[in-house]
């Protein structure tokens, strides 16, 4: 008996959000979209209950990518269901599930798997945050209160984490179905734009390190009130491109919004004509950026979960922890590895190499080439994954075509041929857009961000929203011309 077989009774009844029946109106998309959008800006403001003492985020350089908010019921975020989208890749990229999710009884299988796993990672991720690592401290008096001690609060923390990645998993399925693009990115968009605006606007720095908005910053250091020095010595300088200024930090921010932007429209185009109606022409557009910015959350989550099991490990035997492992040390944004294998492997960031690089040249370049080697390494293999377990390599999109009647103009209409023509540019295609998204991330973490978002944040965000606006504009179309819905089903 396979394990499709023995499984099947558990996957198939996962709970699930009913699919709708026939096409529901863009009106009603957005209408979901919108809600679901309040839904989580509102459980992001409530925090946990019981808690006591200060916490610590393991997720806080991550926190733009992974999403929720720290010490709320949404703290976990997307973390669990893109752990479980890792494990996914992982195995079908190895051929070890043996489904195929072209047959609808495989899909079911696939998303039940996928949700099983997300239940699992809930578990995997939030346990340990509340009893191991010491990263989210119980109120002890209210223990004392309920009469259920430290242990039964803790159980209590966990219960309110379990639920809040339930409803961030449920929340994505809602409006993968009934809204428009995926709760995921939606979500990264929520969490990335409200921080570039209280990057632009914050009067008080509170959530941005203690550092005021750019415009405020601006303000201040016009009237006097934020002294930068003499404008043009050393300190002055500094102060204006890399400090209260944020000089280079916006000119990071609208860098990138230009590149990715650029990117999304650089494409090779296949010629295609209809095998039946003469003159009906079409073109399959190979973008640069072929797999999307979204296997770059797959990346930097990986990297996340090596710091998670860093932290565990160091709060476990403190100390003790061999230095080649990992050194830390408690500061203002919490405790951070500074020295062995998790502090190499951890994300370079504007403020960790610009004043130490003329005293520590070696271990800088070192942590540069690390984190450019896993970014860029990781974004094209990823990308590679991605491609293949979404239907969007060679042979799948050669069928597709096949399906849709297309053929390529001075081809033979036959799947195969048509596959190893896609391959002369697809495989290549996503590994460079692979690399290059890494490249940039790497980029402007290094240079900084307005508002302190990590560079793959706003990556992921505008590629994100740039998919959001073209899937708006078709779903637009569709509404305008049914007869081009019913042709593209």
């Amino acid at each position: 008996m396979s394990w499709k077989e023995t499984a099947a009774p558990v996957l198939t009844r996962m709970p699930t959000v009913a699919r709708p029946e026939g096409h529901v109106p863009f009106r009603r998309k957005l209408g979901w979209t919108a809600g679901v959008l309040v839904l989580y800006f509102f459980l992001t403001n409530v925090y946990l209950f019981g808690t006591g003492g200060p916490s610590s985020d393991p997720y806080g350089q991550f926190r733009s990518i992974l999403a929720g908010g720290q010490g709320t019921v949404l703290h976990l975020g997307i973390g669990p269901i893109v752990t479980a989208s890792i494990v996914l890749q992982l195995l079908g990229g190895a051929n070890l599930l043996g489904l195929d999710t072209s047959n609808p009884r495989d899909q079911a299988l696939y998303q039940g798997l996928q949700k099983l796993l997300v239940v699992v990672m809930i578990c995997l991720t939030g346990l340990p945050m509340v009893f191991l690592g010491g990263m989210i401290q119980p109120n002890t008096q209210l223990g004392a209160q309920l009469g259920v001690g430290a242990v039964g609060v803790q159980w209590l923390i966990f219960a309110q984490l379990f639920v809040g990645g339930l409803l961030v998993l449920f929340m994505d399925e809602v409006i993968s179905k009934w809204g428009v693009g995926s709760g995921i990115g939606l979500f990264i968009i929520a969490g990335v734009s409200q921080r570039l605006i209280g990057g632009l606007i914050q009067w008080e720095g509170i959530s941005q390190g203690g550092q005021v908005g750019f415009f405020v910053a601006w303000f201040k250091i016009l009237t006097g009130q934020i002294p930068i020095g003499p404008p043009l010595s050393q300190q002055g300088l500094e102060a204006i491109f890399l400090g209260s200024g944020q000089i280079v930090a916006l000119f990071t921010t609208v860098l990138i919004f230009v590149i990715v932007v650029y990117a999304e429209s650089v494409r090779v185009e296949i010629p295609l004509s209809h095998a039946k109606v003469r003159g009906a022409r079409g073109r399959f557009p190979v973008k640069l950026i072929y797999a999307s910015v979204l296997p770059m959350i797959l990346v930097r989550a990986l990297q996340a979960n090596i710091q998670f099991i860093g932290r565990i490990l160091y709060g476990q035997i403190g100390e003790q922890m061999p230095n080649w492992l990992g050194v830390y040390r408690t500061t203002q944004a919490g405790l951070q590895p500074t020295g062995g294998l998790f502090y190499y492997f951890a994300p370079i960031r504007s403020q960790d190499w610009i004043s130490a690089l003329s005293t520590q040249p070696g271990e800088i370049l070192l942590r540069i080439g690390v984190d450019l080697s896993f970014m860029v390494l990781g974004g094209a293999l990823f990308a590679m994954f991605w491609v293949e377990t979404t239907d969007m390599g060679p042979e799948a999109t050669a069928k597709q075509i096949q399906d849709s009647g297309m053929q390529i103009p001075g081809f033979r209409r036959n799947p195969g041929v048509m596959e190893k023509v896609l391959e002369r540019y697809i495989p290549q295609v996503t590994v460079i857009g692979g690399a290059l998204v890494g490249l940039l991330a790497v980029g402007a973490n290094m240079l900084g961000t307005i508002g302190g978002v990590s560079g793959t944040g706003l990556l992921l965000t505008v590629s994100i929203t740039y998919k959001l606006y073209e899937e708006i504009a078709e779903e637009q179309l569709m509404e305008m011309h049914p007869v081009m819905r019913d042709m593209f089903g």
